[in-house]
């Protein structure tokens, strides 16, 4: 197997795509080993520097500290991920781990409608996510995940993008904010 790596616009994440399915559950974002009893989860978390590891359905991007360089555990990553797919699993995750949205409005369906369709697949190329929060008084709120969370373009992408094509389709949409 050849995992291969794509920058983000994130310099401090990277994405690796092991040509494999890696989540059958959605995005999902994993920041404490503590949190997954997933062998390859766990073992990436467990580098020095790592500090968060965001599955996609076809990648698996994850976030260093600034001040380790990806030469120090690029290598690592990709063995663990090697490793974990030669023993004949065929996905990182399988499980239903999404929390369903429940009680949404009119409007804040239409929101979740077009943050799935329109902004979420542009927001997986740079190997990561966006995921609605609330709706109240015009702003929407928003959680960024994966390569996006912490990365230096994400408040424009967030303002030029997300605001904008949010605003273009709902007039009810004031403003797009980003929380943690």
């Amino acid at each position: 197997m050849f995992v291969q790596t794509e920058v983000t616009p994130n310099p401090n994440s990277l994405k690796f795509l092991p040509g494999k399915k890696v989540s059958n559950s959605g995005p999902y974002e994993i920041t404490n080993k503590e949190d997954m009893q997933n062998e390859l989860v766990r073992n990436i978390l467990s580098i020095n520097g790592v500090e968060g590891i965001f599955l996609g359905q076809d990648f698996i991007s994850v976030n260093k500290k600034e001040k380790i360089k990806w030469d120090e555990i690029k290598h690592i990553v990709i063995s663990l991920i090697n490793d974990f797919y030669a023993d004949g699993r065929e996905f990182v995750i399988d499980e239903n781990i999404k929390k369903e949205e429940i009680g949404l409005s009119e409007i804040e369906e239409k929101i979740v409608k077009i943050l799935e369709q329109k902004i979420r697949p542009a927001v997986a190329r740079d190997g990561g996510d966006i995921k609605f929060k609330e709706f109240k008084d015009g702003v929407v709120k928003v959680q960024l995940q994966g390569s996006c969370s912490g990365c230096p373009s994400s408040a424009m992408t967030l303002k030029q993008g997300v605001q904008n094509l949010l605003c273009h389709y709902l007039p009810e949409v004031k403003e797009v904010v980003a929380i943690q």
